[in-house]
């Protein structure tokens, strides 16, 4: 970490509102980034990233400088990200939105439909999907910010295109 980052973080913790606010917008857009890999969509990524930096801004004194500070505020977000999922309701016939993407229309509501079907094998399954897919982390960067061995990850991973391997191309063994 660099020493600017570590006083600006210090700074921030002691209620300094321009190191807090510096601190944000130098976060924000991977914040964002992430926020929108996980949601599918601008506005629940708005959402999302909102509740992200109104939750640093209370816990950021609990950071203790013993992990990186991007793998913390990863850590921050996922929970925010999963908190905003739980509190959604699914509407009855709710129809699958398109993702604002530059992609095709059928692109997108691809993406979408692995989504929701990565979200039903399980909690930790989407998170270790944008993670390492979306945001590029390595399996062991996404098993730090999850809280997880290593090895889950790999195994998460692994049993996502096993599952979708079966879903999208039937009669193939796996």
């Amino acid at each position: 970490m660099s020493s600017d980052l570590e006083d600006r973080i210090n700074r921030a913790q002691r209620g300094d509102r321009e190191a807090f606010s510096r601190l944000v917008e130098e976060h924000y857009a991977s914040m964002y980034r992430f926020a929108f890999k996980y949601a599918g969509n601008r506005e629940d990524a708005e959402d999302i990233t909102q509740q992200a930096c109104i939750k640093l801004a209370r816990v950021l004194g609990q950071f203790r400088f013993e992990a990186a500070f991007t793998t913390w505020l990863y850590r921050l977000v996922v929970n925010c990200a999963l908190d905003w999922q739980r509190s959604r309701k699914p509407a009855a016939n709710e129809e699958v939105s398109e993702l604002e993407t530059d992609d095709s229309p059928d692109s997108a509501l691809l993406l979408r439909q692995v989504l929701e079907q990565v979200e039903t094998m399980g909690e930790g399954y989407r998170e270790a999907l944008v993670l390492v897919l979306g945001e590029g982390l390595s399996h062991a960067e996404a098993a730090a910010i999850l809280a997880v061995k290593e090895s889950t990850i790999s195994w998460r991973l692994h049993e996502i295109r096993k599952r979708l391997k079966t879903m999208y191309q039937p009669g193939v063994e796996v």
